[in-house]
């Protein structure tokens, strides 16, 4: 696995990965289309300007085909309690790759940096109540189950991991 920045020609790979109903079905079902996925690349590429944190693209090193993208961001949702102000980890990859370790490696990598380097008490995640493979993956990451949130008048799992004690030092 390479965690690198977006480019352009990750569009067509981002685009089929977004509108996979196995892979939205987690994200309230709705598919991205070409136009939207180019959007919410630029999103996660020009939060890197605004906050220092934001998505990477996740490349298998196999054959250098883009196979998701993880990432920590602070996207200002509007969810009941509050999480704004606080890094976020999310995380979408190919249905071709899911059971595989892909996203543990990815997101393993990004939170050992981000224990480096962000000013952080903790990192959250929000997860679909019944999105088991990434709930059973928070808590192999150490993240702890907080009570359940509202988003987007769903409810929705809330997750804290705190930063880990040698960090803390």
């Amino acid at each position: 696995m390479l965690l690198r920045g977006f480019c352009e020609d990750d569009l067509a790979a981002h685009a089929a990965i977004l509108s996979d109903p196995l892979v939205m079905k987690h994200f309230g079902g709705h598919l991205f289309g070409r136009e939207e996925s180019w959007r919410r690349l630029l999103g996660g590429v020009g939060l890197w300007q605004l906050q220092g944190t934001g998505l990477l693209a996740a490349e298998r090193k196999s054959d250098g085909k883009l196979v998701g993208h993880v990432g920590l961001f602070d996207y200002h949702r509007e969810i009941e309690p509050p999480i704004e102000g606080r890094p976020e980890l999310g995380y979408i990859f190919a249905a071709e790759v899911h059971g595989q370790g892909l996203a543990r490696e990815a997101c393993d990598a990004l939170l050992a940096w981000a224990d480096q380097t962000l000013n952080a008490d903790e990192i959250m995640a929000i997860i679909s109540l019944d999105n088991e493979p990434s709930i059973s993956l928070a808590r192999r990451l150490g993240f702890e189950r907080q009570p359940d949130g509202v988003y987007r008048d769903e409810p929705i799992s809330l997750w804290r991991r705190p930063l880990p004690l040698e960090s803390a030092i």
